[in-house]
């Protein structure tokens, strides 16, 4: 016998009756705390599903609840039931981890209800110390089998040369890595070669993708395009992305930098964190965006917080003018930074009067005075304005 069958037919009938009228509210409250410590069950959850699913859970209870006391209870009943979930968890794509995790949040409220209900009707410590081991021994038992039919689908589905690179990319992009025989496993079962160094591309979807033909990428190319973040990885960029505008048409793409293979995670980081740039207009809107050619914008806003709070700091002096002025301050002392030119040039190149220059750089001297002859103040202080005219553009 197993663990919960035992344990739960060591409990008194009698302890069965009060908790029937409490099925439907546990059961609610089981499938709101998963909604919310499951985002992968959303969707589900909200869905035309859900009354199958609740229906599910509250049997499950009432099983426990209708057999109590009896050495013949049995919890593997569900066994076929929960194995085609888990089948169909693993076909729609959704993790292993969060169904088991799905499983443990529902053993976590049925004990907070029994445990609440068991206490307001005085019932013996020890007996809902016994009701605890077996909720969640009950609750393994069945995540067990679950998991069972998730594994199943799961190597049924191996065969696919496509899944099985997808797989491959999901490890490639895993932080911290697996160890390099493991990824040499997967590629091996994949068909890949494994490569000493890789470039990682992060993808979005622009509005005309659906209506276009699927990307002509190559096959060296591991690529998943279905998944939450869009995304593909190749150890030859030159040959590979070369034509990637073209290729990869209706997509919007941002190429990240060359990294060791154990690295790939930090490639695509970065490739994400460009394409976000590009969305807020920090970064000019292209086809395709090369980490490479953009290093100064995405280092000044790797950490948005510490930029923000150095362009506060830094730029103090100048609270007190108006915007119009404030501006033209910061355009003069951001284009003398950069340049260390006379008036004459940086007249030129913001188009007005030497005097005017001169004028604005005796006021940019008294509002700033000794930070602009320290070097690491010149230096905090063009970042900061190189931030701020990233972040406040001129209309």
């Amino acid at each position: 016998m197993r663990l919960a069958s035992r344990l739960w037919s060591t409990i008194p009938k009698e302890f069965a009756r009060p908790f029937r009228p409490h099925v439907a509210r546990m059961t609610a409250d089981m499938i709101q705390e998963i909604r919310r410590a499951v985002p992968e069950y959303e969707a589900l959850l909200g869905s035309q599903h859900e009354p199958i699913i609740v229906e599910a859970i509250e049997k499950a209870i009432l099983h426990c609840i209708d057999n109590l006391g009896d050495p013949q209870f049995r919890s593997d009943e569900w066994a076929g039931y929960l194995r085609h979930r888990g089948r169909v968890e693993f076909q729609e794509g959704r993790s292993a981890n969060a169904l088991q995790t799905a499983y443990r949040v529902g053993g976590k409220v049925a004990w907070r209800h029994v445990c609440a209900v068991g206490q307001n009707l005085g019932f013996p410590s020890e007996l809902l110390f016994v009701a605890a081991e077996a909720i969640f021994a009950y609750v393994e038992e069945l995540s067990a089998l679950a998991v069972e039919g998730y594994t199943e689908a799961q190597r049924q589905a191996a065969g696919s040369r496509e899944r099985r690179r997808r797989r491959l990319l999901e490890l490639i992009l895993t932080e911290p890595p697996p160890s390099r025989r493991v990824l040499v496993e997967h590629a091996e079962a994949a068909r890949w070669t494994m490569p000493d160094s890789v470039v990682a591309v992060a993808l979005e979807p622009r509005g005309d993708q659906h209506t276009l033909s699927p990307p002509a990428l190559d096959p060296e190319v591991l690529v998943d395009l279905e998944g939450e973040v869009p995304c593909l990885v190749t150890a030859n960029p030159e040959r590979h992305l070369r034509n990637l505008a073209r290729n990869l048409n209706g997509w919007r793409a941002a190429v990240g930098l060359p990294v060791p293979l154990a690295e790939a995670a930090m490639s695509l980081r970065g490739a994400r964190r460009a394409l976000r740039l590009v969305q807020r207009n920090l970064l000019p809107d292209r086809p395709v965006t090369w980490c490479a050619d953009e290093l100064p914008t995405l280092c000044l806003f790797a950490d948005e917080f510490l930029i923000g709070e150095l362009a506060r700091r830094c730029l103090t002096p100048l609270d007190d003018l108006t915007p119009k002025q404030r501006r033209r301050l910061a355009d003069t002392l951001l284009a003398w930074l950069s340049s260390r030119r006379n008036a004459l040039e940086i007249a030129a190149d913001l188009d007005v009067h030497p005097q005017t220059v001169r004028y604005r750089l005796h006021q940019l001297e008294r509002l700033f005075g000794d930070r602009l002859t320290d070097p690491d103040q010149r230096l905090a202080l063009e970042l900061a304005l190189r931030a701020e005219r990233l972040l406040h553009p001129s209309p």
